[in-house]
């Protein structure tokens, strides 16, 4: 397949990138030709995911931006099998040589230690306590997450130490660890981000291809309310002219089932993410390229995407004040919270290890 080509569709059947782009610190490109060889020309068989597992030496990631609410974040799987066609992660994958298309959704790795690491971070003299946030880059419950239940791991350690936590998924194998994060969030430790981007499947099918659907996740935030477990509705991203109009039904929808509070970001486009938004959007719908595009670029000046400070996730003119104003008036309605309540960090208590015996003094 030639670098840039759209695949078969047997290929891409069940994800959303089209194409699968030579990583950008390659100095080299790779296509396949044909041999003439019996069966050469045949589609290819689909696409199935490979996972690789990768020994880490940290854990916890330092983050600057003064347009997060966090300073440290972990990420328990590099790529992800949801796939998300505007996932601003997919450049992450360069960094492994391994292409922001089709190999962020396919080409997945493993971090079966990190929760080890942790624990041993957690219990350094230095370190000094913060919410850690869990999700922000990749979903730490995409589908990998059922054999190698690395995050219950890390949720585990986390419990113990009685360390704050903001986790962000779209999965619903969060309702598996509720035993943990139950008693966490009696002692508010924890609270959840659940994304819903369509309350439409069938847009959600084409751009998210392997996450539950929005039934469902409405579904996952009932079922951790229900066990009070606060949620935040994560209406992200904001699509002009695709899924922008839903934005009061996304809301009203995850009131319903327990929600007390709400975030959104628009639609961002970072470095590969725009062809391959593009590529998709003109798969898809066709019709509405150049509307997506425009808005996107009035609110960038110019631009497809900027990355400046304060700006980038939420762009500005116009639009932007538009849909802020919709937003803030549809919580305003509902009851739903901008800011949640701070996370404890005071009950934060290093507990002996397996085998030490208490100190007598």
């Amino acid at each position: 397949m030639t670098p840039g080509e759209a695949p078969p569709r047997s290929l891409a059947k069940g994800r959303a990138a089209l194409t699968n782009e030579t990583p950008r610190y390659e100095a080299f490109t790779r296509e396949n030709t044909c041999d003439d060889w019996p069966g050469d020309g045949e589609e290819p068989p689909v696409l199935r995911t490979e996972v690789r597992e990768e020994q880490v030496r940290s854990a916890i990631n330092r983050v600057k931006s003064p347009d997060l609410p966090f300073d440290r974040s972990l990420n328990p799987y590099r790529g992800c099998e949801h796939g998300c066609i505007y996932c601003f992660a997919r450049p992450t994958h360069a960094y492994l040589n391994l292409s922001p298309g089709l190999d962020f959704e396919t080409k997945l790795i493993a971090r079966p230690n990190i929760a080890e690491v942790l624990e041993q971070e957690l219990r350094a003299r230095r370190y000094k306590v913060a919410p850690l946030a869990i999700g922000s880059n990749t979903d730490p419950y995409q589908p990998i997450e059922k054999e190698y239940e690395t995050m219950r791991d890390i949720l585990q350690v986390l419990a113990r130490f009685n360390h704050p936590v903001a986790i962000v998924t779209k999965g619903s194998l969060i309702e598996r660890d509720i035993d943990i994060l139950a008693p966490m969030a009696e002692r508010g430790l924890v609270r959840v981000g659940i994304s819903v981007t369509s309350m439409d499947a069938k847009l959600s099918r084409r751009l998210e291809p392997r996450v539950p659907a929005p039934a469902r996740r409405l579904k996952v935030i009932e079922n951790l309310t229900d066990a009070g477990i606060p949620v935040r509705a994560m209406v992200s991203p904001m699509i002009p002219g695709l899924n922008d109009h839903e934005l009061e039904a996304i809301l009203r929808a995850c009131r319903s089932a327990g929600a007390t509070a709400a975030s959104w970001i628009m639609l961002r486009l970072p470095q590969e993410v725009s062809p391959l938004f593009k590529s998709w959007l003109e798969e898809h719908y066709p019709a509405k390229v150049e509307k997506v595009m425009c808005k996107l670029r009035d609110m960038h000046g110019g631009k497809e995407y900027s990355s400046a400070w304060h700006q980038r996730m939420r762009g500005e003119g116009p639009y932007a004040a538009l849909l802020g104003a919709r937003f803030r008036q549809a919580c305003a309605r509902l009851g739903l919270n901008e800011d949640a309540p701070d996370l404890r960090c005071d009950l934060f208590e290093v507990p002996l290890e397996n085998g030490r015996q208490m100190a007598l003094f």
